[in-house]
Protein backbone atom coordinates (compact mmCIF):
# COMPACT_ATOMS: atom_id res chain seq x y z
CA UNK A 1 0.00 0.00 0.00
CA UNK A 2 1.69 3.66 -1.27
CA UNK A 3 2.41 5.71 1.69
CA UNK A 4 0.97 9.69 1.20
CA UNK A 5 4.12 11.56 2.02
CA UNK A 6 1.95 14.18 4.02
CA UNK A 7 -0.61 14.32 6.24
CA UNK A 8 -2.31 16.77 3.90
CA UNK A 9 -2.52 14.40 1.00
CA UNK A 10 -3.92 11.87 2.65
CA UNK A 11 -6.53 14.13 3.60
CA UNK A 12 -7.18 15.25 0.43
CA UNK A 13 -7.37 11.84 -1.44
CA UNK A 14 -8.88 9.87 1.02
CA UNK A 15 -11.07 12.09 2.75
CA UNK A 16 -14.66 11.24 2.18
CA UNK A 17 -16.67 14.39 3.01
CA UNK A 18 -20.10 14.78 4.55
CA UNK A 19 -22.70 16.51 6.21
CA UNK A 20 -25.90 15.85 8.34
CA UNK A 21 -28.05 18.03 7.02
CA UNK A 22 -27.56 16.04 3.94
CA UNK A 23 -28.43 11.90 5.02
CA UNK A 24 -27.74 11.08 1.04
CA UNK A 25 -23.96 12.38 2.28
CA UNK A 26 -23.76 10.14 5.06
CA UNK A 27 -25.33 6.93 3.57
CA UNK A 28 -23.34 7.38 0.64
CA UNK A 29 -19.81 7.74 2.75
CA UNK A 30 -20.65 5.02 4.40
CA UNK A 31 -21.64 2.57 1.47
CA UNK A 32 -17.51 3.66 0.80
CA UNK A 33 -16.70 2.49 3.89
CA UNK A 34 -18.72 -0.49 3.88
CA UNK A 35 -17.40 -1.60 0.77
CA UNK A 36 -13.49 -1.01 1.60
CA UNK A 37 -13.90 -2.76 5.08
CA UNK A 38 -14.77 -5.75 2.92
CA UNK A 39 -17.57 -8.64 3.97
CA UNK A 40 -16.11 -10.68 6.57
CA UNK A 41 -16.98 -7.82 9.18
CA UNK A 42 -19.84 -9.11 11.35
CA UNK A 43 -19.24 -6.63 14.44
CA UNK A 44 -18.69 -2.99 13.41
CA UNK A 45 -17.97 -0.93 16.17
CA UNK A 46 -18.64 2.74 16.41
CA UNK A 47 -16.30 4.71 18.89
CA UNK A 48 -17.34 7.76 20.26
CA UNK A 49 -15.40 11.00 21.05
CA UNK A 50 -17.01 11.77 24.29
CA UNK A 51 -20.13 11.44 25.80
CA UNK A 52 -22.25 14.66 25.27
CA UNK A 53 -22.56 15.29 21.29
CA UNK A 54 -25.59 15.35 19.91
CA UNK A 55 -24.25 15.27 16.05
CA UNK A 56 -22.20 11.80 16.91
CA UNK A 57 -25.78 10.31 18.32
CA UNK A 58 -27.34 11.05 15.17
CA UNK A 59 -24.26 9.65 12.74
CA UNK A 60 -24.87 6.67 14.68
CA UNK A 61 -28.26 6.76 14.34
CA UNK A 62 -28.24 7.36 10.64
CA UNK A 63 -25.52 5.29 10.12
CA UNK A 64 -27.43 2.40 11.74
CA UNK A 65 -29.73 2.73 9.56
CA UNK A 66 -28.27 2.98 6.14
CA UNK A 67 -26.60 -0.86 7.49
CA UNK A 68 -29.82 -2.17 8.35
CA UNK A 69 -31.64 -0.96 4.95
CA UNK A 70 -28.65 -1.63 2.45
CA UNK A 71 -26.03 -4.09 4.18
CA UNK A 72 -28.22 -6.63 5.88
CA UNK A 73 -27.28 -5.44 9.82
CA UNK A 74 -30.03 -6.82 12.44
CA UNK A 75 -28.72 -5.07 15.79
CA UNK A 76 -27.11 -1.97 17.62
CA UNK A 77 -25.48 -2.03 20.65
CA UNK A 78 -25.14 0.48 23.16
CA UNK A 79 -23.36 1.54 26.23
CA UNK A 80 -25.61 0.93 28.94
CA UNK A 81 -26.56 -2.48 30.77
CA UNK A 82 -27.06 -5.46 29.25
CA UNK A 83 -30.24 -6.43 31.75
CA UNK A 84 -31.23 -2.93 31.40
CA UNK A 85 -31.66 -3.41 27.66
CA UNK A 86 -33.37 -6.32 27.88
CA UNK A 87 -36.63 -4.92 28.55
CA UNK A 88 -35.90 -2.01 25.83
CA UNK A 89 -35.52 -4.65 23.40
CA UNK A 90 -38.73 -6.44 24.09
CA UNK A 91 -40.43 -3.18 23.59
CA UNK A 92 -38.47 -2.41 20.24
CA UNK A 93 -40.15 -5.94 19.26
CA UNK A 94 -44.05 -5.00 20.72
CA UNK A 95 -43.60 -7.02 23.19
CA UNK A 96 -43.85 -4.24 25.77
CA UNK A 97 -45.86 -0.84 25.48
CA UNK A 98 -44.43 2.77 26.27
CA UNK A 99 -46.08 2.79 29.49
CA UNK A 100 -44.52 -0.43 31.17
CA UNK A 101 -42.66 0.26 34.45
CA UNK A 102 -39.31 -1.15 32.86
CA UNK A 103 -39.47 0.75 29.46
CA UNK A 104 -40.32 3.84 31.64
CA UNK A 105 -37.15 3.50 33.71
CA UNK A 106 -34.98 3.74 30.76
CA UNK A 107 -36.64 6.59 29.56
CA UNK A 108 -36.41 8.65 32.30
CA UNK A 109 -32.86 8.37 33.67
CA UNK A 110 -29.39 8.22 31.88
CA UNK A 111 -29.11 7.56 28.41
CA UNK A 112 -32.53 6.90 28.05
CA UNK A 113 -33.23 10.77 28.91
CA UNK A 114 -31.18 11.58 25.22
CA UNK A 115 -33.47 12.37 22.74
CA UNK A 116 -31.38 11.08 19.76
CA UNK A 117 -31.31 7.32 22.00
CA UNK A 118 -35.21 7.92 22.35
CA UNK A 119 -35.27 8.55 18.05
CA UNK A 120 -32.88 5.49 17.83
CA UNK A 121 -35.62 3.35 20.31
CA UNK A 122 -38.75 4.73 18.45
CA UNK A 123 -37.56 4.05 15.03
CA UNK A 124 -36.30 0.09 15.90
CA UNK A 125 -40.37 -0.09 16.88
CA UNK A 126 -41.42 1.26 13.43
CA UNK A 127 -38.55 -0.75 11.64
CA UNK A 128 -40.38 -4.08 13.56
CA UNK A 129 -44.17 -2.73 13.11
CA UNK A 130 -44.04 -2.84 9.49
CA UNK A 131 -45.10 -6.44 8.17
CA UNK A 132 -42.53 -6.14 5.08
CA UNK A 133 -39.43 -6.00 7.31
CA UNK A 134 -39.60 -9.80 7.77
CA UNK A 135 -36.37 -9.90 9.34
CA UNK A 136 -36.97 -8.16 12.99
CA UNK A 137 -34.27 -5.94 14.29
CA UNK A 138 -32.78 -6.15 18.25
CA UNK A 139 -31.80 -3.40 20.39
CA UNK A 140 -28.85 -5.02 22.86
CA UNK A 141 -26.99 -3.29 25.91
CA UNK A 142 -22.77 -4.27 26.28
CA UNK A 143 -21.93 -2.53 29.81
CA UNK A 144 -21.59 -4.54 32.89
CA UNK A 145 -24.68 -4.85 35.41
CA UNK A 146 -24.64 -1.46 37.67
CA UNK A 147 -26.83 -1.50 40.11
CA UNK A 148 -27.97 2.07 42.31
CA UNK A 149 -24.71 3.77 41.95
CA UNK A 150 -22.19 0.96 41.68
CA UNK A 151 -21.55 -2.69 40.63
CA UNK A 152 -24.81 -4.38 40.47
CA UNK A 153 -25.82 -6.92 42.57
CA UNK A 154 -24.86 -10.60 41.04
CA UNK A 155 -28.67 -11.44 41.54
CA UNK A 156 -29.71 -9.08 38.73
CA UNK A 157 -28.04 -11.69 36.10
CA UNK A 158 -28.00 -14.63 38.08
CA UNK A 159 -31.86 -14.63 38.54
CA UNK A 160 -32.50 -14.54 34.58
CA UNK A 161 -30.40 -18.14 34.13
CA UNK A 162 -32.29 -19.58 37.44
CA UNK A 163 -35.98 -18.60 35.95
CA UNK A 164 -34.91 -20.34 32.90
CA UNK A 165 -33.55 -23.38 34.94
CA UNK A 166 -36.94 -23.65 37.13
CA UNK A 167 -38.59 -23.67 33.54
CA UNK A 168 -36.62 -26.25 32.17
CA UNK A 169 -35.50 -28.95 34.70
CA UNK A 170 -37.91 -27.49 37.89
CA UNK A 171 -35.92 -29.62 40.50
CA UNK A 172 -32.72 -28.32 39.64
CA UNK A 173 -33.72 -24.49 39.24
CA UNK A 174 -35.17 -24.88 42.81
CA UNK A 175 -32.02 -26.66 44.45
CA UNK A 176 -29.89 -23.93 42.88
CA UNK A 177 -32.04 -20.77 43.63
CA UNK A 178 -32.46 -22.37 47.07
CA UNK A 179 -28.68 -22.13 47.60
CA UNK A 180 -27.70 -18.71 45.73
CA UNK A 181 -30.65 -16.72 47.24
CA UNK A 182 -29.04 -16.55 50.72
CA UNK A 183 -25.80 -15.96 49.44
CA UNK A 184 -26.94 -12.83 47.51
CA UNK A 185 -28.45 -11.32 50.81
CA UNK A 186 -29.45 -8.22 50.71
CA UNK A 187 -29.01 -6.25 47.38
CA UNK A 188 -28.48 -3.01 48.74
CA UNK A 189 -25.25 -4.62 50.58
CA UNK A 190 -23.71 -5.52 46.89
CA UNK A 191 -24.65 -1.74 45.51
CA UNK A 192 -22.83 0.51 48.11
CA UNK A 193 -21.72 3.36 45.90
CA UNK A 194 -18.15 4.44 48.46
CA UNK A 195 -17.37 0.31 47.58
CA UNK A 196 -16.45 1.71 44.21
CA UNK A 197 -13.52 3.80 45.40
CA UNK A 198 -13.22 2.03 49.00
CA UNK A 199 -12.57 -1.69 49.17
CA UNK A 200 -13.06 -1.33 52.57
CA UNK A 201 -17.04 -0.96 51.70
CA UNK A 202 -17.16 -3.83 49.41
CA UNK A 203 -18.37 -7.03 50.13
CA UNK A 204 -16.71 -8.89 47.52
CA UNK A 205 -14.12 -11.20 48.96
CA UNK A 206 -16.54 -12.36 52.23
CA UNK A 207 -16.85 -15.65 53.18
CA UNK A 208 -20.74 -15.41 51.74
CA UNK A 209 -19.59 -13.94 48.29
CA UNK A 210 -17.17 -16.42 47.98
CA UNK A 211 -19.31 -18.94 48.82
CA UNK A 212 -21.68 -17.38 46.00
CA UNK A 213 -18.69 -17.77 43.59
CA UNK A 214 -18.77 -21.24 44.26
CA UNK A 215 -22.34 -21.86 44.03
CA UNK A 216 -22.49 -19.98 40.70
CA UNK A 217 -19.58 -22.18 39.21
CA UNK A 218 -22.00 -24.55 40.31
CA UNK A 219 -24.66 -23.66 38.39
CA UNK A 220 -22.64 -23.04 35.22
CA UNK A 221 -21.95 -26.30 35.67
CA UNK A 222 -25.10 -27.75 35.46
CA UNK A 223 -26.25 -25.67 32.43
CA UNK A 224 -23.37 -26.78 31.13
CA UNK A 225 -22.70 -30.40 31.57
CA UNK A 226 -26.75 -30.43 30.73
CA UNK A 227 -26.64 -28.18 27.62
CA UNK A 228 -27.87 -31.26 24.51
CA UNK A 229 -31.09 -32.18 27.54
CA UNK A 230 -31.63 -28.33 27.76
CA UNK A 231 -31.04 -27.23 24.24
CA UNK A 232 -33.56 -29.81 23.00
CA UNK A 233 -36.40 -29.11 25.23
CA UNK A 234 -36.33 -25.91 25.08
CA UNK A 235 -35.40 -22.91 22.63
CA UNK A 236 -31.18 -23.14 21.99
CA UNK A 237 -31.42 -19.27 22.14
CA UNK A 238 -33.02 -19.50 25.55
CA UNK A 239 -30.68 -22.03 26.47
CA UNK A 240 -27.85 -19.92 25.17
CA UNK A 241 -28.93 -16.69 26.76
CA UNK A 242 -29.22 -18.15 30.08
CA UNK A 243 -25.73 -20.02 29.93
CA UNK A 244 -24.58 -16.40 29.12
CA UNK A 245 -25.92 -14.90 32.38
CA UNK A 246 -25.11 -17.31 34.64
CA UNK A 247 -21.12 -17.03 33.49
CA UNK A 248 -22.27 -12.78 33.27
CA UNK A 249 -22.72 -13.60 36.97
CA UNK A 250 -19.75 -15.02 37.76
CA UNK A 251 -17.54 -12.29 36.21
CA UNK A 252 -19.75 -9.89 38.00
CA UNK A 253 -18.41 -11.40 41.26
CA UNK A 254 -14.74 -10.92 39.70
CA UNK A 255 -15.51 -7.80 39.44
CA UNK A 256 -16.99 -7.31 43.05
CA UNK A 257 -13.36 -8.98 45.01
CA UNK A 258 -11.04 -7.02 42.72
CA UNK A 259 -13.09 -4.00 44.46
CA UNK A 260 -12.44 -5.46 48.17
CA UNK A 261 -8.92 -6.09 46.76
CA UNK A 262 -6.84 -2.94 47.60
CA UNK A 263 -4.72 -1.51 44.46
CA UNK A 264 -6.71 -4.28 42.03
CA UNK A 265 -9.42 -1.48 40.65
CA UNK A 266 -7.71 -2.02 37.09
CA UNK A 267 -8.71 -5.19 37.43
CA UNK A 268 -11.93 -4.37 37.88
CA UNK A 269 -11.76 -2.40 35.02
CA UNK A 270 -10.28 -5.06 32.84
CA UNK A 271 -13.27 -7.18 33.89
CA UNK A 272 -15.53 -4.34 32.64
CA UNK A 273 -14.16 -4.58 29.50
CA UNK A 274 -13.86 -8.11 29.53
CA UNK A 275 -17.96 -8.58 29.98
CA UNK A 276 -18.35 -5.89 27.36
CA UNK A 277 -16.36 -8.03 24.91
CA UNK A 278 -18.03 -11.17 25.63
CA UNK A 279 -21.06 -9.54 25.67
CA UNK A 280 -20.73 -8.72 22.16
CA UNK A 281 -19.71 -12.22 21.36
CA UNK A 282 -22.73 -13.47 22.15
CA UNK A 283 -24.84 -11.03 20.24
CA UNK A 284 -23.07 -11.61 17.08
CA UNK A 285 -23.92 -15.30 18.19
CA UNK A 286 -27.72 -14.34 18.86
CA UNK A 287 -27.28 -12.80 15.09
CA UNK A 288 -26.00 -15.11 13.11
CA UNK A 289 -28.16 -16.39 10.40
CA UNK A 290 -30.19 -12.64 10.78
CA UNK A 291 -27.67 -10.41 9.88
CA UNK A 292 -24.95 -8.21 11.30
CA UNK A 293 -24.35 -6.13 14.59
CA UNK A 294 -23.65 -2.29 14.90
CA UNK A 295 -21.72 -1.03 17.99
CA UNK A 296 -21.76 2.21 19.86
CA UNK A 297 -19.57 3.10 22.86
CA UNK A 298 -16.92 5.51 23.75
CA UNK A 299 -13.74 4.64 21.72
CA UNK A 300 -11.49 3.97 24.81
CA UNK A 301 -14.16 0.84 24.89
CA UNK A 302 -13.85 -0.04 21.50
CA UNK A 303 -9.66 0.34 20.89
CA UNK A 304 -7.65 -2.28 19.26
CA UNK A 305 -4.57 -1.25 21.97
CA UNK A 306 -4.02 -0.61 25.63
CA UNK A 307 -5.69 2.11 27.66
CA UNK A 308 -4.34 4.30 29.97
CA UNK A 309 -6.32 6.48 32.49
CA UNK A 310 -5.68 8.56 35.48
CA UNK A 311 -7.90 8.40 38.25
CA UNK A 312 -8.06 10.98 40.92
CA UNK A 313 -6.94 11.62 43.46
CA UNK A 314 -4.02 9.45 42.79
CA UNK A 315 -1.40 9.97 40.51
CA UNK A 316 -0.95 6.78 39.15
CA UNK A 317 -2.36 5.31 35.39
CA UNK A 318 -4.68 2.62 35.15
CA UNK A 319 -3.78 0.35 32.45
CA UNK A 320 -5.95 -2.78 30.56
CA UNK A 321 -6.89 -4.02 27.73
CA UNK A 322 -10.13 -2.77 26.57
CA UNK A 323 -13.28 -4.52 24.53
CA UNK A 324 -11.95 -4.17 21.15
CA UNK A 325 -8.17 -5.75 22.05
CA UNK A 326 -10.48 -8.68 22.88
CA UNK A 327 -12.82 -9.01 20.00
CA UNK A 328 -9.58 -8.59 17.83
CA UNK A 329 -8.16 -11.42 18.94
CA UNK A 330 -11.26 -13.70 19.03
CA UNK A 331 -12.93 -12.27 15.53
CA UNK A 332 -9.99 -11.02 14.12
CA UNK A 333 -11.15 -9.58 10.71
CA UNK A 334 -14.68 -10.32 11.97
CA UNK A 335 -14.27 -7.23 13.58
CA UNK A 336 -13.68 -3.61 12.67
CA UNK A 337 -13.66 -0.24 14.27
CA UNK A 338 -13.72 3.12 13.22
CA UNK A 339 -12.93 5.75 16.36
CA UNK A 340 -13.76 9.80 16.24
CA UNK A 341 -12.11 13.13 16.05
CA UNK A 342 -13.46 16.51 17.16
CA UNK A 343 -12.66 20.23 16.16
CA UNK A 344 -14.82 22.22 18.24
CA UNK A 345 -17.22 21.58 21.63
CA UNK A 346 -17.90 25.06 23.04
CA UNK A 347 -20.37 23.47 25.54
CA UNK A 348 -18.05 20.97 26.58
CA UNK A 349 -15.41 22.97 26.87
CA UNK A 350 -13.48 22.04 23.91
CA UNK A 351 -11.78 25.13 22.13
CA UNK A 352 -10.24 24.98 18.71
CA UNK A 353 -7.36 22.54 18.53
CA UNK A 354 -3.92 24.24 18.49
CA UNK A 355 -1.82 24.89 15.76
CA UNK A 356 0.04 21.63 14.61
CA UNK A 357 -2.38 19.45 16.33
CA UNK A 358 -3.56 16.34 14.25
CA UNK A 359 -7.17 17.56 14.89
CA UNK A 360 -6.00 21.22 13.94
CA UNK A 361 -4.85 19.34 10.34
CA UNK A 362 -8.44 18.04 10.08
CA UNK A 363 -9.87 20.76 10.76
CA UNK A 364 -8.33 23.19 8.02
CA UNK A 365 -9.50 20.82 5.34
CA UNK A 366 -13.15 21.69 5.92
CA UNK A 367 -16.28 20.28 7.55
CA UNK A 368 -16.83 16.53 8.53
CA UNK A 369 -15.23 13.70 7.11
CA UNK A 370 -14.42 9.78 6.85
CA UNK A 371 -11.00 8.96 6.63
CA UNK A 372 -9.63 5.41 6.29
CA UNK A 373 -6.52 4.64 8.52
CA UNK A 374 -5.96 1.51 7.37
CA UNK A 375 -5.00 0.75 10.69
CA UNK A 376 -1.46 2.65 10.14
CA UNK A 377 -1.07 1.81 7.06
CA UNK A 378 -0.79 4.10 4.53
CA UNK A 379 -0.80 7.47 6.16
CA UNK A 380 2.10 9.34 7.16
CA UNK A 381 4.47 8.12 9.87
CA UNK A 382 6.44 10.77 10.40
CA UNK A 383 3.59 13.42 10.04
CA UNK A 384 1.87 11.40 13.36
CA UNK A 385 4.71 10.85 15.55
CA UNK A 386 5.37 14.54 15.17
CA UNK A 387 2.18 16.59 15.61
CA UNK A 388 1.59 17.31 19.34
CA UNK A 389 -1.69 16.01 21.89
CA UNK A 390 -4.12 18.79 21.70
CA UNK A 391 -5.18 20.10 24.84
CA UNK A 392 -8.12 18.57 26.63
CA UNK A 393 -11.29 19.44 28.04
CA UNK A 394 -11.53 20.38 31.87
CA UNK A 395 -15.89 19.94 31.50
CA UNK A 396 -16.14 16.85 30.69
CA UNK A 397 -13.58 13.45 31.25
CA UNK A 398 -14.56 11.65 28.64
CA UNK A 399 -13.42 13.38 25.87
CA UNK A 400 -10.65 11.09 24.11
CA UNK A 401 -8.21 13.35 21.78
CA UNK A 402 -6.17 11.56 18.92
CA UNK A 403 -2.67 10.12 20.16
CA UNK A 404 -0.18 8.38 17.26
CA UNK A 405 -1.85 5.43 18.45
CA UNK A 406 -5.56 6.45 17.25
CA UNK A 407 -3.70 5.49 13.30
CA UNK A 408 -2.98 1.58 14.28
CA UNK A 409 -6.03 1.63 16.98
CA UNK A 410 -9.03 2.40 14.39
CA UNK A 411 -9.81 1.01 10.51
CA UNK A 412 -11.35 4.54 9.99
CA UNK A 413 -11.94 7.96 11.99
CA UNK A 414 -14.45 10.37 11.45
CA UNK A 415 -14.07 13.78 12.11
CA UNK A 416 -16.30 15.98 13.21
CA UNK A 417 -15.65 19.75 13.08
CA UNK A 418 -17.85 20.74 15.61
CA UNK A 419 -20.71 19.28 17.81
CA UNK A 420 -23.19 20.73 20.37
CA UNK A 421 -24.52 19.22 24.01
CA UNK A 422 -26.94 16.50 23.39
CA UNK A 423 -30.68 17.37 23.27
CA UNK A 424 -32.05 16.48 26.67
CA UNK A 425 -28.78 15.26 28.38
CA UNK A 426 -28.92 16.76 32.39
CA UNK A 427 -26.42 19.53 32.93
CA UNK A 428 -22.65 19.18 32.41
CA UNK A 429 -21.67 19.34 35.75
CA UNK A 430 -24.26 17.70 37.31
CA UNK A 431 -23.48 14.59 34.91
CA UNK A 432 -19.83 15.17 35.83
CA UNK A 433 -20.37 15.35 39.41
CA UNK A 434 -22.30 11.82 38.98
Amino acid sequence: MAVHPTLDEWIARDAIPFALDTPASLDSATDRMLVELGPDVELLALGEALHGSEEILLIRNRMFQRLVEKHGYSAVVIEVTSPQARPINEYVLGGRERSDPKVEDWFGDGFGLLEANRELVEWLRRYNADASHPTKLHFYGLDLPLGQGGLASPSRVLDIALEYLETADPARGNAHRDRITPLVGDLSEWERPAAMFDPAQSIGLTPKATDLRIATLDLITDLRIRCPEYAAKTDPLAYADALHHAELGRKLLDAHAALANPGAYATMLGIRDLIMADNLRHFVACESGRGKVLVFAASGHLKRGTVQWHLPPGDDVKEWWPAGSQLTQAMGPRYAVIGMALGVSEPNGIASPEPGTLEATLAAAGGSMLLPTHRGRGVPAAGIGSAPARSGSKLNPTYSWLTPDSFSDFEWLVFLDSTIYPRGGPSLSDWNAG
